[in-house]
């Protein structure tokens, strides 16, 4: 399998070259990202070997728009850095780089904030496509990927209530518990108690994990 054919350098009078940053305890991980992601246009490509060397070049002040994070760190897992990177970089897109590619592991990144899940396993061209994908403001999952996801929300869904379905699609227009309590005719307690069980039905961590859910589940 060859490399994919670089991409030009972007046109210094566009502006400057976007930054990107791997987070993998891996060596060999940041020479092959490194170089796929200079010949995507990525002007540094930043190296942290752990998620607190991460955090710490983020609180430095360095804004990545694009995080490449491995789920298998020392300390903290991949999936908990996922908040505390866009509580610190917003704007960056991260791609989280795994050798499992569960869709479990997907989901649940996608839930947490994450664009995208692409395998180790992976071919260049791919990863190519992954990064492309994110630049342009998609998310990029593999084929095989978003079909499991996409049979596993039919199943999740199918296996709610009325009133969990009601209570979803209300979290999904950005509704307020109060507001849905209000809307339903039941009490504040009724919602916050059916939304903590939607999260787990649905394999979400968080509330906003659970609104990403719905916006995206429709």
């Amino acid at each position: 399998m060859t490399d994919p054919a670089p991409t030009p350098a972007p046109d210094p009078a566009a502006g400057p070259a976007p930054v990107a940053m791997v987070v993998d305890d891996h060596p060999i991980t940041h020479l092959g990202c490194g170089r796929l992601l200079a010949d995507l246009g990525y002007a540094p490509v930043l190296k942290a070997m752990s998620g607190d060397e991460a955090l710490a070049q983020l609180d430095a002040g360095r804004r990545p728009a694009l995080v490449i994070l491995d789920i298998s760190l020392p300390g903290a897992g991949g999936l908990a850095l996922i908040a505390p990177i866009l509580d610190r970089a917003p704007d960056a897109a991260i791609l989280m780089f795994s050798m499992n590619d569960q869709p479990g592991f997907a989901s649940r990144a996608l839930a947490e904030g994450a664009r995208g899940f692409l395998s180790k396993n992976a071919a260049p061209e791919e990863f190519a496509a992954a990064v492309r994908a994110l630049a342009a403001g998609e998310v990029y999952l593999s084929h095989k990927q978003a079909l499991a996801l996409a049979t596993q929300g039919r199943t999740r869904t199918e296996a709610l209530t009325d009133r969990e379905t009601e209570v979803l699609a209300l979290v999904g227009q950005g509704k307020s518990l109060q507001q849905i309590a209000d809307a339903l005719g039941v009490s504040y307690k009724t919602v916050a108690n059916t939304t903590s069980t939607l999260k787990r039905k649905l394999g979400v961590a968080s509330m906003t994990g659970l609104i990403r859910y719905a916006v995206e589940g429709g």
